[in-house]
């Protein structure tokens, strides 16, 4: 999971729509700092990444049900729907997914109700079309992130020692486990529950008064399904009108003398990118074929040398010696005479000899059966071999058109930069507009997927209620054979266990080494950590020869905390490792998001983490105050600065101290006055060469 960017609308302190948040992931330049005062929203932000994937806060944030922006609130008319959303983009596994968290509240005479918060996701592969997922987004979420684990990938860096307090210890037990493949069998006991319920719930039979609920039920879904397929109409005709108006804007940016150099090569270069977009669609494919057709040659390796050990075999034991046939053999004996015409009559001393060579001689049928085989397998070695040189081109092709298709992406983000911060007003204005009418496009491309979906699972539900409605009862048979196969599903759950404890024990050991090399790394301290059977973390020291468990500070545990954090990242590499043996996709990379993760630690330990924690980390947020910003942390972590923000903090009190800070030679608002009675936080970005973004 590589996070791309952040946007908010009235979450919290944030009124309005903010501007995207686009964050930091390249190799050396890993590392997105906010600056802001407590109070401005940092830890508001964190949970917004939390919210908006798990729906879920961190301890310290106060007041988790009031998300909604006060001021939005104040200006609703009565019995108006304020709307509260969190969108979130991420790139993983090749594909980029985009996930909406919203929620909504009616402003009534006495109070501010909120309803049931929505979650939507569109996934898009590197051909860059969008699509509604088959399964449920907190599905797909999980499989990439578990919700068991997001604390340890976005955490409050003030509170993060509560990992090691004893309370935590069977949270951290079923949360540590995920990377070892147990969370799959885990999913398969519960598929495999939920089937057995399943098979049990065919042994009822369907009653009358059933099937009249069923057919008002198609009723309904046939109904929806018209109302989404007009609004499915609606939203082609209005995605046609915006690729006009896109088209009239860009034609109109051409014009214009000072931005025509710069236009004409922004659209060669979508050319460019829709071309390699179909190329990488078309590789896509091929790779599919060749798995499909021959993917099957790679598995029989060992049986192909298994056949040659036993033709060789039965070369040694005679069995398939070239030369005379038993076949012609037993011909001669039948018909009593050789074909030099001497008599081979029973008894007599010619046909003895003759006999003696079927002792001797081989099956015609066996050996031409042998040949045949042999050459067989001969072509089943070389199908593998020119399967893997497939595999290997058309991957290295891939890989080749996702870093064009990138480079393109990245250039043509330079050139909208260009043109946003153009002098002339008219150029910015129109590529302004451009900017406009591309998010109108995909979130009308996005809400398209998601009706599209909408309509797919409508038809599978309506599928569904036509075979239960054709199904009066159960008859004697599949009954019995629905017992069977109870249990069946019984025998195969109580496998799964098994397979899973012995996993359990040990993965523990090598989550406890790691643990312990980078607590080395990081810490001036000989103490040792260490991860018991019921998953405790603690310290110990042996400097007796003997373990002794250590009284750990605050910071110590901070230490231990980030270290056990770290571990954790490691294993998902390593994981990673399994799934690329299996020509699966790299998973490697999951982000750290973490709020004032400096505060409890001295200078030493400050000055460590900061250098360490953006080298172990693939993608690294870090929220904080100027005065955890200052000194050896700014010393340590500005050369790995991809993206750097600040969020200033508009106060309603009147005397407020205004505060500022410096960053590259600019200065930036931390707290300013509020101009109307309204408390808010806006957010800029940082431009370390002199100019502001936005």
């Amino acid at each position: 999971m590589k996070l791309a960017s952040i946007k908010l609308c009235n979450f919290r302190s944030f009124y309005g729509k903010t501007p995207e948040i686009v964050l930091a992931g390249g190799d050396s330049r890993n590392t997105t700092v906010i600056h802001g005062n407590n109070g401005s929203g940092k830890t508001s932000l964190l949970n917004a990444f939390t919210w908006a994937l798990y729906e879920k806060f961190s301890a310290a944030f106060a007041s988790a049900e009031q998300l909604v922006n006060k001021r939005a609130i104040a200006e609703a008319k009565i019995g108006q729907a304020v709307e509260c959303w969190v969108e979130l983009e991420w790139e993983h596994d090749g594909k980029r997914y985009n996930v909406k968290r919203l929620c909504r509240g009616y402003k009534n005479q006495t109070d501010f109700s909120v309803g049931k918060t929505e979650l939507r996701m569109q996934v898009a592969g590197d051909d860059g079309r969008w699509y509604f997922p088959p399964q449920q987004p907190e599905e797909v979420i999980g499989q990439i992130l578990p919700a068991s684990l997001h604390q340890y990938f976005f955490f409050d860096g003030e509170r993060i020692e509560e990992i090691v307090r004893s309370d935590k210890k069977a949270e951290i037990a079923e949360a540590t486990k995920i990377f070892l493949g147990v969370e799959v069998i885990n999913r398969s006991i519960s598929h495999l529950k939920e089937a057995k319920k399943s098979l049990e719930n065919e042994l009822k039979a369907i009653g009358d008064s059933e099937i009249k609920q069923l057919l008002r039920q198609q009723s309904k879904i046939e109904q929806d399904i018209d109302r989404i397929t007009n609004r499915q109409t609606e939203i082609k005709q209005e995605l046609e009108y915006q690729e006009t108006f896109k088209k009239e804007t860009s034609h109109r940016l051409r014009e214009l003398s000072a931005a025509k150099e710069l236009e004409e090569r922004r659209q060669e270069l979508e050319k460019q990118k829709a071309s390699n977009q179909g190329n990488l669609r078309e590789s896509r494919e091929t790779l599919k074929k060749a798995i499909s057709a021959r993917g099957y040659t790679v598995l029989l390796a060992e049986t192909t040398l298994h056949f040659r050990s036993i033709m060789n075999e039965l070369k040694q034991g005679g069995k398939l010696n070239s030369g005379i046939s038993r076949e012609f053999v037993n011909d001669l004996l039948n018909s009593q005479c050789c074909i030099c015409g001497t008599d081979l009559r029973v008894g007599s001393h010619s046909h003895e000899n003759v006999r003696k060579l079927l002792d001797q001689a081989g099956s015609s049928v066996v050996e031409e059966t042998a040949i045949r085989m042999s050459a067989q397998v001969d072509e089943i070695n070389k199908q593998a071999a020119s399967f893997w040189e497939e595999v290997d081109r058309e991957q290295a092709r891939i890989h080749q058109l996702r870093q064009t298709i990138s480079q393109i992406e990245v250039e043509l983000d330079n050139i909208q930069e260009r043109l946003r911060k153009d002098a002339n007003e008219e150029i910015s204005n129109l590529q302004k507009r451009l900017d406009e009418i591309e998010e109108k496009i995909k979130q009308l491309t996005l809400e398209q997927g998601a009706n599209q979906q909408k309509i797919i699972n409508l038809k599978t539900e309506l599928e569904g209620l036509a075979k239960q409605i054709v199904r009066q009862k159960l008859n004697e048979e599949k009954q019995t054979l629905a017992q069977r196969r109870i249990a069946a599903t019984q025998d195969a759950i109580e496998r799964l266990m098994n397979v899973k404890d012995l996993q359990e024990k040990q993965f523990r050991v090598q989550l406890e080494k790691r643990v312990q090399e980078i607590f080395r790394e990081i810490s001036f301290t000989p103490y040792i950590p260490k991860i018991s059977e019921k998953y405790e973390l603690t310290l110990v020291e042996n400097t007796s020869g003997l373990e002794m468990p250590v009284a750990a500070s605050t910071g110590e545990n901070q230490i231990l905390s980030l270290s056990f954090i770290a571990s954790i990242i490691d294993r998902v590499g390593e994981w990673s490792e399994k799934r690329k043996m299996l020509l699966l996709p790299d998973s490697s990379t999951f982000p750290i998001v973490m709020d004032s993760p400096f505060g409890s630690l001295d200078e030493i330990s400050r000055r460590r983490i900061a250098k360490t924690i953006p080298e172990l980390a693939n993608q690294l947020v870090v929220l904080l105050s100027k005065t955890q910003w200052r000194g050896e942390v700014e010393e340590e972590m500005t050369h790995r600065i991809g993206k750097e923000y600040v969020l200033t903090y508009y106060s309603s009190k009147p005397d407020c101290e205004q505060d500022y800070i410096e960053l590259g030679g600019e200065r930036y608002s931390l707290i300013r006055q509020s101009p109307n009675e309204f408390e808010y936080t806006e957010i800029t970005e940082v431009d370390r060469e002199g100019s502001i973004q936005f």
